[in-house]
């Protein structure tokens, strides 16, 4: 981090992602409450929290014909269909560092969480095609990607969650990735001791 974002400073504004399925007893938040209190040792903190847990709407017929349709020329129900999606890609624009909770679900990412992607991955607003392929708009972000498992290896051949989530954070431009991992939980008890002190030895 620069300087300029030392305590004392403008506060750095944190959008953390949650989307265990747990309320209780979730890794991945557990796991994000200690990097935020890490990074609240020398930086302060403006943190908006977004739980998509809770549900977003998947894509639509209506949503897809809205993203289509030129933004001056869209109507008030095509407006309303891309509302939730022009909230949620807000979050993300104004955030100097995402947050995300990730629980291995079978190998990917949670239907909450693939909701959320698909709602803030849009042509014009978070990437833009070129000739020379799509570039992401949203660089100069710093992304923590905080992963928890049973039995899938963080980052192995069969995890297809976090690669995943790397790729699609490169997309729109947020290349600066640091994965937090809590893999194999269920056969190795000291998982989450271990994605602490990873998180101790992160740079302030």
């Amino acid at each position: 981090m620069s300087d300029a974002s030392q305590k004392g400073d403008k506060a750095l504004k944190v959008l953390r992602v949650d989307s265990s399925a747990r309320a209780e007893n979730s890794t991945t938040r557990k796991l994000t409450e200690s990097l935020l209190s890490h990074l609240s040792e020398s930086h302060d903190l403006d943190i908006t929290l977004r739980n998509v847990a809770e549900g977003l709407p998947f894509v639509s017929p209506d949503w897809v014909g809205a993203n289509f349709t030129d933004p001056a020329d869209r109507n008030a129900e095509q407006k309303k269909a891309l509302a939730q999606s022009d909230a949620l890609i807000a979050e993300v624009r104004a955030a100097d560092i995402l947050v995300i909770g990730v629980p291995v679900y079978n190998f990917g990412v949670p239907a909450a969480l693939k909701a959320w992607i698909d709602m803030i991955a849009r042509a014009r607003e978070t990437f833009k095609y070129t000739e020379n392929g799509p570039v992401g708009l949203l660089s100069g972000k710093k992304a923590y990607l905080v992963v928890a498992s049973g039995v899938t290896e963080v980052e192995s051949g069969i995890d297809y969650a976090t690669p995943y989530m790397k790729h699609v954070l490169g997309f729109i431009g947020v290349t600066d990735v640091t994965v937090i991992a809590a893999g194999q939980q269920m056969m190795d008890e000291k998982a989450s001791e271990k994605a602490e002190k990873s998180i101790e030895a992160l740079a302030a």
